[in-house]
């Protein structure tokens, strides 16, 4: 009998750990789409995502879209279009935002290239060696990305705001299990 007790406690604790891994990180996703940005920083990083050859996937477009909106409302901001080429891209991730944003009207002295990344840690870095020291950012990101984002800008010393991208509703499912556990990863790694 004890040991049956000692089985379900077990399984209990597995359950209610496994449950906080859930809902802790997607608390602080959902937080982390309430730190709207309000054109206060001078800076914001477009965090690239997949290219389909050379043309912008519906995940980066919709971070386009996001960035060409807030650039308008607040011209004042420079934007840095962080994103590497990965093997099966035609050209890099910040090259295809440059084109899209060039295309819709977003004045070519306003962008600032960062294409050698190839992880989030990796975009925020990069692009603070190529901008002046700041004290803080623009995250510009899909919705799902911007809590991680966030916490790795303050492990390189920035604070930040965020412009939130929507999610292309083929992948929510996919990206939110895929980003919870990214999530719990960069927290204990710090990248």
């Amino acid at each position: 009998m004890k040991k049956l007790w000692g089985i379900a406690i077990m399984v209990v604790l597995i359950i209610v750990g496994l449950g906080m891994c859930w809902m802790l990180p997607g608390d602080r996703i959902k937080q982390a789409q309430q730190m709207k940005a309000n054109g206060n920083y001078d800076y914001a990083i477009i965090l690239g995502a997949k290219v389909n050859g050379e043309v912008p996937s519906l995940s980066l477009r919709y971070r386009l879209e996001s960035a060409v909106e807030y650039a308008t409302q607040y011209p004042h901001v420079q934007l840095v279009l962080s994103g590497g080429q990965g093997k099966d891209e035609g050209i890099s991730e910040a090259k295809a935002m440059y084109r899209y944003l060039q295309e819709h009207g977003i004045a070519k002295e306003r962008l600032v290239i960062e294409d050698q990344s190839t992880s989030t840690y990796e975009n925020l870095q990069f692009s603070q060696n190529i901008i002046p020291e700041v004290a803080g950012v623009t995250i510009i990101s899909s919705d799902y990305h911007l809590a991680r984002a966030r916490f790795l800008a303050r492990q390189i010393g920035w604070e930040s705001d965020v412009v939130a991208a929507k999610t292309p509703e083929s992948v929510k499912a996919k990206v939110g299990l895929r980003e919870r556990l990214a999530l719990l990863k960069t927290w204990l790694f710090r990248r």
